[in-house]
This record gives structure tokens, sequence and C-alpha cells, in this order.
């Protein structure tokens, strides 16, 4: 680790978008479809550690054809949110989480470690720049996409002893323009995620990569995500392509699949299991068979299935189709105890209630 604090070099984007065309961009800005004027960039080598920490203007990166990064795979990321207080203070959510999990991630992937405080700090110095980026629309942020790669020109078949980090941002609007509404997911029977001993439980492209081919085969079925089964049995609950998730029984229990090595430790995950913990509810981390959520559908004894990400925060699941099966009813009213959990945490991260545990982080006044 370095022994002092990176100090940053900001050179402003002479480019910068005008306050009215930023202002066009805010007022419908989707997801991951537009991007603030300036990125973050820290480099890294075998040799110096961590240096030359900038705020540039955002802009395409200069590899060599031989960077590590495009033949080996070497590269994570993170994916957190800004945001804006009624009182117009930007605020992030658990960032220390992130960049703990950043560093994990870094590890697996045989890449540096970034420290966690310079990890916070990279986000708070792209908002002291682009802080009028950050919406103020209900349930809208500013989506920050930390990443790292490999970008050693060297072909050999070894660890990277060059890499970068960046952080690149992009507003998004409300996950659900026309409100929560319970989706259907596929079962994938064909296809894993992850396998023992792999890469799942670090937030790297190649995990996203390989669940792109079984995504397009759930949407081929009518479903908005697909489901993953263990990679060892193929019986047991994973994750989704990109997200966790839980089931709530009819006496109040909520299970979630248990962190086995090939399941990406979610940040809204860990949250979600603290609030419902607050909220009474017993929470089991543990295996669930692909079969104990048909028959508990069938029978009642599960009332509610839900998904949960950084940016969709919670996703009511109404169906799950695969082979042969449907399971559930998509057009049921999402749940009371999966709408009381989403109402909740939301409302920590927008400051319209009070913080227990002291996840809110202050980005700027």
């Amino acid at each position: 680790m370095n022994a002092a604090p990176l100090t940053y070099r900001v050179t402003r984007n002479e480019k910068a978008r005008t306050p009215a065309e930023r202002d066009a961009i805010l007022a419908s800005p989707g997801f991951g479809l537009h991007f603030t004027d300036h990125m973050v960039a820290i480099t890294w080598d075998k040799a110096q550690g961590w240096h030359d920490a900038e705020v540039r203007a955002y802009g395409p990166l200069s590899l060599d054809p031989a960077a590590s990064v495009l033949h080996y795979g070497q590269e994570i990321f993170e994916g957190i949110k800004a945001y804006r207080h009624a009182d117009g203070s930007i605020w992030t959510f658990r960032p220390d989480a992130n960049g703990k999990r950043l560093q994990r991630s870094a590890a697996r992937l045989a890449l540096p470690q970034l420290p966690v405080n310079e990890f916070v700090e990279s986000l708070r110095q792209l908002v002291a720049i682009d802080g009028d980026w950050v919406p103020s629309a209900p349930e809208t942020s500013l989506y920050f996409r930390p990443f790292m790669i490999a970008t050693e020109a060297f072909l050999g078949v070894r660890a990277a002893q060059q890499a970068g980090y960046y952080v690149i941002a992009s507003p998004a609007g409300a996950y659900f323009a026309k409100g929560v509404s319970p989706v259907a997911i596929w079962l994938s029977e064909d296809y894993a995620r992850a396998g023992k001993g792999g890469t799942g439980a670090a937030k790297c492209g190649g995990n996203y990569a390989a669940s792109l081919l079984p995504q397009q085969e759930a949407q081929a079925q009518g479903c908005s995500q697909v489901l993953f089964l263990d990679p060892v049995e193929g019986k047991y609950l994973e994750e989704l392509g990109g997200m966790n998730v839980f089931l709530v029984y009819k006496d109040g229990r909520i299970v979630t699949p248990e962190l086995s090595g090939s399941i990406l430790e979610g940040i809204t995950r860990d949250s979600i299991i603290q609030i419902a913990r607050d909220r009474g509810h017993t929470v089991e981390e543990r295996r669930i068979s692909i079969d104990e959520w048909k028959q508990g559908v069938a029978s009642g004894d599960i009332v509610e299935v839900f998904a949960c990400g950084t940016a969709a925060v919670i996703t009511p699941i109404g169906q799950l189709k695969g082979k042969g099966f449907e399971v559930g009813d998509l057009a049921a009213p999402a749940g009371e105890v999966t709408m009381g959990i989403r109402k909740e945490l939301t409302d920590i991260q927008y400051g319209r209630l009070p913080d227990r545990h002291g996840w809110l982080v202050k980005l700027r006044d």
C-alpha cells in the first residue's frame, strides 16, 4: 500500500456539456447511456505502486494491442451510486464494502489491491468536479463504474505488472419507469454462471460474459433474467445473471443462498439481510434446491420471491419458468415484505430515514 494518500491532478474537460445540455440528459437519463464530463484514472506498476492519480476529461483509453486485459481477461469492476438528498448534499452508500470487494476481486484476478480509502476518495474526487450530474428527481442517482484492467503489453501467461484503475459515472433514471412490478425469470439448466474454484465470487467481466448467452435464452422465453444453479450438483440456487435472490416464507422467514465461493457477495444482499433482521425476520443463509422453490410456491409455503442488486435495488419475481414448467403468478402484485424492505432501503439511501448502521458517506455538501 502507498505510504501517503494520493494527490490528484485535475484537468478540466474543455468540451464539457453546457448546463442546458446536461439538464436535457438528466431529464431522461435512462441507465448507462450517458456519461459525465470527467473520469478518474490512477496508474499502478510493480515498481512504484499506485501513482499518477488524476481527474481528466472523459474519453477513450489508449491501450497497446498486447495489453494483458485484451488477451487474458485481467479485469474487475464495481457498481455503486451517489444520491442527492433533499438539502442538495450528495451521498454514497457503503463505499467501504465496495472497496473491500474490489480488493477481493483483485486478489482473485491477480491484480493490485487499491486501498479502500483511495477507492472512496476516487468517488469523492469525481463528484467534486461532476457533482452537478447527480440528478434530483425521485429514485434517480449517479451510477459509478469503478474498474481496473491489466495494461502491461506482454503476451506471456502471468500476472501483469502494470494496471490502471478508472472511475466513470453515468446518471441513472428510475430503474422501473412505470413502477416496481414482478418479473418472470428463466431457469438455466444447460449453463453454469461459474465453476467450483472459479471466479464466481469476484466481480469480473468474464462472469457476466458467461451469462449473456443464457440471458438471450431467457429473453427468448419472455423472461427478464436467468437463474443459475450450482455448478457441482446442478440443483441448488446460486444467483441470477447479475443479482442475488431471496425467498420469503409464510411464517416470515427470509432465505437466501449461502455464499459458496461461486456466488457474488452483494452489498445490497448484505444490507437486505440486516434490514430484514431489524424488522424481526429470521434470515437463513443456506442451500436452497430448485425443488424447494417449486414445491414451496405450489403449497403456499413460499409467498414472495425477489432479486436484488445495485441497479434495481429490489426486483419482485412473480414467475419462474423452465423447460416444461412454470410456477408463480406474474399477474400477482409485489409482496408486502419485498416492497417494505425495498422502501426502507431506498429511504435510507436518499436520506428519508435515519441511517442506523452508518452506511452513508457524504461526498459533497
